[in-house]
Protein backbone atom coordinates (compact mmCIF):
# COMPACT_ATOMS: atom_id res chain seq x y z
CA UNK A 1 0.00 0.00 0.00
CA UNK A 2 1.36 3.76 -0.73
CA UNK A 3 -0.32 5.60 2.08
CA UNK A 4 -1.37 9.53 1.10
CA UNK A 5 -3.83 10.19 3.54
CA UNK A 6 -1.63 12.44 5.68
CA UNK A 7 1.27 13.37 6.62
CA UNK A 8 0.29 12.89 10.18
CA UNK A 9 1.22 8.85 9.58
CA UNK A 10 4.94 9.38 9.78
CA UNK A 11 6.96 7.29 11.75
CA UNK A 12 9.83 8.46 14.10
CA UNK A 13 13.17 8.01 12.29
CA UNK A 14 15.61 5.64 13.87
CA UNK A 15 18.05 8.44 14.60
CA UNK A 16 14.68 10.51 16.26
CA UNK A 17 14.56 7.40 18.44
CA UNK A 18 17.95 7.60 19.54
CA UNK A 19 17.58 11.57 20.20
CA UNK A 20 13.96 10.34 22.47
CA UNK A 21 16.07 7.65 24.42
CA UNK A 22 19.24 9.79 25.20
CA UNK A 23 16.90 12.81 26.23
CA UNK A 24 17.68 14.62 29.62
CA UNK A 25 14.59 14.83 31.46
CA UNK A 26 12.74 16.39 34.23
CA UNK A 27 9.91 17.77 36.09
CA UNK A 28 8.22 19.89 32.74
CA UNK A 29 5.11 21.01 34.68
CA UNK A 30 8.03 22.70 37.03
CA UNK A 31 9.85 23.97 34.21
CA UNK A 32 12.95 21.50 35.45
CA UNK A 33 12.88 20.11 31.77
CA UNK A 34 16.14 20.85 30.41
CA UNK A 35 15.27 19.26 26.76
CA UNK A 36 11.30 21.05 26.88
CA UNK A 37 13.19 24.22 27.88
CA UNK A 38 15.20 23.94 24.47
CA UNK A 39 12.83 23.08 22.16
CA UNK A 40 10.82 26.19 23.48
CA UNK A 41 13.75 28.61 23.23
CA UNK A 42 14.21 26.96 19.93
CA UNK A 43 10.83 27.27 18.40
CA UNK A 44 10.05 31.59 20.18
CA UNK A 45 13.26 32.10 17.84
CA UNK A 46 12.08 29.90 14.99
CA UNK A 47 8.71 31.78 14.95
CA UNK A 48 9.74 35.42 15.45
CA UNK A 49 8.39 35.52 19.11
CA UNK A 50 9.27 35.67 22.45
CA UNK A 51 8.23 32.84 24.10
CA UNK A 52 7.26 29.42 22.92
CA UNK A 53 5.28 26.81 25.30
CA UNK A 54 5.56 23.30 24.26
CA UNK A 55 2.12 20.64 24.65
CA UNK A 56 0.72 17.67 23.21
CA UNK A 57 -1.00 18.85 20.59
CA UNK A 58 -1.62 21.24 17.62
CA UNK A 59 -5.15 20.93 18.61
CA UNK A 60 -4.62 22.08 21.67
CA UNK A 61 -1.73 25.18 20.95
CA UNK A 62 -4.91 26.31 18.73
CA UNK A 63 -7.09 26.47 21.48
CA UNK A 64 -5.09 28.46 24.18
CA UNK A 65 -4.42 30.88 21.39
CA UNK A 66 -7.86 31.66 20.89
CA UNK A 67 -8.58 31.87 24.59
CA UNK A 68 -5.20 34.30 25.51
CA UNK A 69 -6.55 36.85 22.57
CA UNK A 70 -10.18 36.96 23.69
CA UNK A 71 -13.07 36.96 25.69
CA UNK A 72 -16.24 35.14 25.72
CA UNK A 73 -18.98 36.29 23.72
CA UNK A 74 -16.65 37.57 21.17
CA UNK A 75 -16.44 36.95 17.68
CA UNK A 76 -13.61 34.98 15.75
CA UNK A 77 -13.03 35.51 11.88
CA UNK A 78 -11.30 33.22 9.70
CA UNK A 79 -11.62 31.18 6.70
CA UNK A 80 -14.67 28.56 6.30
CA UNK A 81 -12.81 25.67 6.09
CA UNK A 82 -9.94 26.36 8.97
CA UNK A 83 -8.78 23.75 11.05
CA UNK A 84 -9.53 26.14 13.92
CA UNK A 85 -13.17 25.80 13.15
CA UNK A 86 -13.89 22.72 11.16
CA UNK A 87 -11.75 19.63 12.84
CA UNK A 88 -11.59 21.43 16.81
CA UNK A 89 -14.86 19.81 17.86
CA UNK A 90 -16.06 23.49 18.69
CA UNK A 91 -13.58 24.40 20.74
CA UNK A 92 -13.66 27.92 20.04
CA UNK A 93 -17.45 27.90 21.63
CA UNK A 94 -16.73 25.29 24.73
CA UNK A 95 -13.04 27.20 25.97
CA UNK A 96 -13.57 30.53 24.94
CA UNK A 97 -17.28 31.20 24.63
CA UNK A 98 -17.10 32.37 20.73
CA UNK A 99 -18.91 32.60 17.92
CA UNK A 100 -17.39 32.60 14.61
CA UNK A 101 -17.93 34.52 11.55
CA UNK A 102 -16.25 32.56 8.60
CA UNK A 103 -15.21 33.71 5.07
CA UNK A 104 -15.54 31.21 1.99
CA UNK A 105 -12.86 31.39 -0.31
CA UNK A 106 -11.71 28.64 -3.02
CA UNK A 107 -7.96 28.20 -1.75
CA UNK A 108 -7.93 29.44 2.08
CA UNK A 109 -6.44 32.50 1.32
CA UNK A 110 -8.84 36.11 1.87
CA UNK A 111 -7.68 39.78 1.23
CA UNK A 112 -8.06 42.77 3.44
CA UNK A 113 -11.26 43.69 1.74
CA UNK A 114 -12.83 40.11 2.75
CA UNK A 115 -11.73 41.16 6.66
CA UNK A 116 -12.83 44.53 6.44
CA UNK A 117 -16.52 43.84 5.37
CA UNK A 118 -17.05 41.13 8.07
CA UNK A 119 -16.08 42.90 10.94
CA UNK A 120 -19.19 43.57 13.21
CA UNK A 121 -19.79 47.19 13.55
CA UNK A 122 -17.82 49.08 16.20
CA UNK A 123 -20.17 50.35 19.35
CA UNK A 124 -22.99 48.20 18.11
CA UNK A 125 -24.02 46.16 21.37
CA UNK A 126 -26.44 43.61 19.10
CA UNK A 127 -23.73 41.72 17.44
CA UNK A 128 -20.78 40.28 18.94
CA UNK A 129 -17.88 42.72 18.80
CA UNK A 130 -15.30 40.98 16.20
CA UNK A 131 -11.53 40.71 18.04
CA UNK A 132 -9.64 38.44 16.41
CA UNK A 133 -8.89 36.64 12.89
CA UNK A 134 -6.98 33.54 12.70
CA UNK A 135 -4.55 32.65 9.78
CA UNK A 136 -3.95 28.98 8.71
CA UNK A 137 -0.04 28.78 6.55
CA UNK A 138 -0.30 26.30 4.92
CA UNK A 139 -4.26 25.88 4.39
CA UNK A 140 -5.38 22.19 5.05
CA UNK A 141 -8.35 23.10 2.91
CA UNK A 142 -7.29 25.11 0.16
CA UNK A 143 -4.93 21.95 -0.72
CA UNK A 144 -1.81 23.11 1.31
CA UNK A 145 -1.84 26.43 -0.41
CA UNK A 146 1.02 28.99 0.78
CA UNK A 147 0.20 32.68 2.06
CA UNK A 148 2.06 35.20 0.10
CA UNK A 149 4.25 37.28 2.26
CA UNK A 150 2.85 40.49 0.78
CA UNK A 151 -0.47 39.70 0.87
CA UNK A 152 -0.40 38.07 4.21
CA UNK A 153 1.03 41.70 5.60
CA UNK A 154 -1.39 43.59 3.90
CA UNK A 155 -4.10 41.70 5.78
CA UNK A 156 -2.41 41.72 9.04
CA UNK A 157 -2.40 45.59 8.59
CA UNK A 158 -6.23 45.59 7.98
CA UNK A 159 -7.01 43.49 11.24
CA UNK A 160 -4.78 46.09 13.26
CA UNK A 161 -6.57 49.57 11.94
CA UNK A 162 -9.64 47.38 13.37
CA UNK A 163 -8.01 46.98 16.53
CA UNK A 164 -8.36 42.86 16.23
CA UNK A 165 -5.73 40.36 17.36
CA UNK A 166 -4.18 38.38 15.00
CA UNK A 167 -3.64 34.48 14.89
CA UNK A 168 -1.27 32.07 12.86
CA UNK A 169 -2.33 28.25 12.56
CA UNK A 170 1.15 27.28 11.41
CA UNK A 171 0.48 23.44 11.70
CA UNK A 172 2.26 23.03 8.62
CA UNK A 173 4.29 26.37 8.78
CA UNK A 174 7.63 24.85 8.09
CA UNK A 175 6.26 23.47 4.42
CA UNK A 176 4.87 27.02 3.80
CA UNK A 177 8.38 28.35 4.61
CA UNK A 178 10.61 25.88 2.71
CA UNK A 179 8.16 26.50 -0.07
CA UNK A 180 8.58 30.48 -0.66
CA UNK A 181 12.56 29.92 0.95
CA UNK A 182 11.57 32.64 3.52
CA UNK A 183 11.87 31.92 7.52
CA UNK A 184 9.10 31.36 8.85
CA UNK A 185 9.10 34.07 11.44
CA UNK A 186 8.58 36.50 8.51
CA UNK A 187 4.77 35.02 8.99
CA UNK A 188 4.81 34.63 12.91
CA UNK A 189 6.46 37.74 13.98
CA UNK A 190 3.58 39.35 12.48
CA UNK A 191 0.84 37.61 14.82
CA UNK A 192 0.18 38.18 18.56
CA UNK A 193 -0.07 33.67 18.49
CA UNK A 194 1.36 31.35 16.30
CA UNK A 195 1.18 27.62 16.52
CA UNK A 196 3.48 24.64 14.52
CA UNK A 197 2.97 21.25 14.75
CA UNK A 198 5.44 18.67 15.10
CA UNK A 199 3.34 15.39 14.04
CA UNK A 200 2.91 16.46 10.64
CA UNK A 201 5.71 16.84 8.14
CA UNK A 202 8.50 17.07 10.60
CA UNK A 203 7.72 13.96 11.34
CA UNK A 204 7.29 13.43 15.47
CA UNK A 205 5.03 10.77 17.33
CA UNK A 206 3.08 14.03 18.78
CA UNK A 207 3.50 17.56 20.05
CA UNK A 208 3.15 21.13 18.93
CA UNK A 209 3.93 24.40 20.35
CA UNK A 210 2.42 28.02 20.93
CA UNK A 211 4.63 31.17 20.38
CA UNK A 212 3.57 34.40 21.88
CA UNK A 213 4.99 37.64 23.55
CA UNK A 214 6.59 36.49 27.11
CA UNK A 215 3.66 38.41 29.06
CA UNK A 216 1.00 36.37 26.87
CA UNK A 217 3.65 32.95 27.41
CA UNK A 218 2.59 32.99 30.99
CA UNK A 219 -0.57 32.84 30.88
CA UNK A 220 -0.34 30.27 27.59
CA UNK A 221 1.52 28.18 30.56
CA UNK A 222 -1.88 28.36 32.90
CA UNK A 223 -3.90 27.44 30.35
CA UNK A 224 -1.78 24.58 29.21
CA UNK A 225 -2.55 23.03 32.80
CA UNK A 226 -6.28 24.20 32.87
CA UNK A 227 -6.55 22.71 29.20
CA UNK A 228 -5.17 19.32 30.77
CA UNK A 229 -1.76 19.79 29.03
CA UNK A 230 0.89 19.96 31.56
CA UNK A 231 3.18 16.94 31.45
CA UNK A 232 5.88 15.80 33.80
CA UNK A 233 9.60 13.86 32.18
CA UNK A 234 8.00 14.91 28.88
CA UNK A 235 11.51 15.65 27.56
CA UNK A 236 11.46 12.38 26.10
CA UNK A 237 8.88 13.61 22.76
CA UNK A 238 10.43 17.32 22.87
CA UNK A 239 13.69 15.62 22.00
CA UNK A 240 11.86 14.10 18.92
CA UNK A 241 10.92 17.95 18.13
CA UNK A 242 14.35 19.48 18.62
CA UNK A 243 15.63 16.34 16.02
CA UNK A 244 13.10 17.42 13.95
CA UNK A 245 14.22 21.01 13.50
CA UNK A 246 17.59 19.98 12.81
CA UNK A 247 17.01 17.52 10.17
CA UNK A 248 13.44 17.40 8.89
CA UNK A 249 13.17 20.91 8.10
CA UNK A 250 15.18 21.23 4.54
CA UNK A 251 13.85 17.62 3.56
CA UNK A 252 10.40 19.12 3.21
CA UNK A 253 11.67 19.96 0.03
CA UNK A 254 11.82 16.33 -1.46
CA UNK A 255 7.96 16.04 -0.41
CA UNK A 256 7.04 18.99 -2.52
CA UNK A 257 8.96 17.52 -5.33
CA UNK A 258 6.89 14.02 -4.77
CA UNK A 259 3.72 15.85 -4.80
CA UNK A 260 4.36 17.89 -7.68
CA UNK A 261 5.45 14.24 -9.57
CA UNK A 262 2.37 12.79 -8.77
CA UNK A 263 0.35 15.61 -9.44
CA UNK A 264 2.13 15.46 -13.10
CA UNK A 265 2.23 11.95 -13.40
CA UNK A 266 -1.89 11.74 -12.96
CA UNK A 267 -2.44 14.70 -14.58
CA UNK A 268 -0.48 12.58 -17.66
CA UNK A 269 -2.30 9.29 -17.21
CA UNK A 270 -6.10 10.92 -17.68
CA UNK A 271 -6.73 12.45 -14.18
CA UNK A 272 -7.61 16.40 -14.11
CA UNK A 273 -5.29 18.04 -11.36
CA UNK A 274 -4.94 21.33 -11.30
CA UNK A 275 -1.25 21.96 -11.11
CA UNK A 276 -1.24 25.71 -9.75
CA UNK A 277 -3.02 24.28 -6.74
CA UNK A 278 0.10 22.19 -6.10
CA UNK A 279 2.47 24.37 -4.10
CA UNK A 280 3.47 22.30 -1.17
CA UNK A 281 2.75 18.48 -0.48
CA UNK A 282 -0.81 18.37 -1.43
CA UNK A 283 -2.39 17.07 -4.34
CA UNK A 284 -6.38 17.45 -4.54
CA UNK A 285 -8.72 15.30 -7.07
CA UNK A 286 -12.04 16.45 -8.06
CA UNK A 287 -13.84 12.82 -8.61
CA UNK A 288 -16.84 14.83 -10.04
CA UNK A 289 -14.61 15.25 -12.99
CA UNK A 290 -14.44 11.73 -12.94
CA UNK A 291 -18.14 11.43 -13.10
CA UNK A 292 -17.63 8.93 -9.91
CA UNK A 293 -17.95 9.85 -5.82
CA UNK A 294 -15.11 10.46 -3.51
CA UNK A 295 -16.73 6.77 -2.12
CA UNK A 296 -16.08 4.33 -5.33
CA UNK A 297 -13.10 6.52 -6.29
CA UNK A 298 -11.86 5.16 -2.36
CA UNK A 299 -12.52 2.01 -2.74
CA UNK A 300 -11.31 1.38 -6.79
CA UNK A 301 -8.15 3.39 -5.56
CA UNK A 302 -7.78 1.40 -2.39
CA UNK A 303 -8.22 -1.66 -4.73
CA UNK A 304 -4.98 -0.78 -6.45
CA UNK A 305 -3.02 -0.56 -3.08
CA UNK A 306 -3.42 3.24 -3.30
CA UNK A 307 -4.96 5.23 0.06
CA UNK A 308 -5.85 9.12 -0.32
CA UNK A 309 -8.31 10.94 2.19
CA UNK A 310 -11.44 13.17 1.82
CA UNK A 311 -10.64 16.58 1.52
CA UNK A 312 -12.47 19.42 2.90
CA UNK A 313 -14.48 20.38 -0.34
CA UNK A 314 -17.25 17.95 -1.22
CA UNK A 315 -16.37 15.44 -3.72
CA UNK A 316 -12.90 16.43 -3.91
CA UNK A 317 -10.65 13.58 -2.65
CA UNK A 318 -6.49 14.93 -1.75
CA UNK A 319 -3.12 12.80 -1.34
CA UNK A 320 -0.49 14.06 1.13
CA UNK A 321 3.57 13.38 0.78
CA UNK A 322 5.26 12.42 3.40
CA UNK A 323 8.48 11.76 4.52
CA UNK A 324 7.65 7.92 4.86
CA UNK A 325 6.87 8.44 0.67
CA UNK A 326 9.63 7.76 -1.43
CA UNK A 327 10.12 8.59 -5.18
CA UNK A 328 9.60 4.92 -5.85
CA UNK A 329 6.20 4.55 -4.01
CA UNK A 330 4.58 8.14 -5.95
CA UNK A 331 5.71 6.09 -9.24
CA UNK A 332 3.40 3.06 -7.89
CA UNK A 333 0.45 5.21 -6.99
CA UNK A 334 0.68 7.01 -9.84
CA UNK A 335 0.13 3.60 -11.47
CA UNK A 336 -3.01 2.49 -9.34
CA UNK A 337 -4.20 5.26 -9.59
CA UNK A 338 -4.29 4.99 -13.24
CA UNK A 339 -5.96 1.75 -13.11
CA UNK A 340 -8.24 2.48 -10.57
CA UNK A 341 -9.67 6.06 -11.70
CA UNK A 342 -9.07 5.30 -15.89
CA UNK A 343 -7.97 2.35 -17.08
CA UNK A 344 -10.67 -0.01 -14.76
CA UNK A 345 -13.34 2.92 -14.40
CA UNK A 346 -16.12 0.85 -15.61
CA UNK A 347 -14.87 -2.27 -13.46
CA UNK A 348 -17.74 -2.99 -10.33
CA UNK A 349 -15.94 -2.20 -7.27
CA UNK A 350 -17.62 -2.58 -3.46
CA UNK A 351 -17.59 0.52 -1.78
CA UNK A 352 -17.05 0.69 1.80
CA UNK A 353 -17.84 3.27 4.74
CA UNK A 354 -13.97 3.80 4.99
CA UNK A 355 -13.94 7.91 6.03
CA UNK A 356 -10.15 8.65 6.22
CA UNK A 357 -9.99 12.04 8.05
CA UNK A 358 -8.92 15.51 6.51
CA UNK A 359 -6.56 16.23 9.46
Amino acid sequence: MVDLRSDTLTNPSPGMRRAMAEAVVGDEQKREDPTVIELEERAAALLGQEEAVYVPTATMANQIALRLLTEPGDELLTEASSHVIRYELGGPAVHSGLTVKAIETRDGRFNAEDVRDRIAPPGDFHVAPTRLLSFENTHNGGGGRVWPIGQFREVVAEARRHGLGVHLDGARLMNAAVAAGLPASEWGRECDTVTLCLSKGLGCPLGAVIATSRERGTNARRFKHLFGGAMRQSGIVAAAGIYALDHHVDRLAEDHANARRLAEGLLAAGIPIDLDQVETNFVQVDTTLLDMSTEEALARLRAEGVLLSYATRKGVLRAVTHMDVTADAIELAIAGAARALVDGARRPVEVGADAPTPY
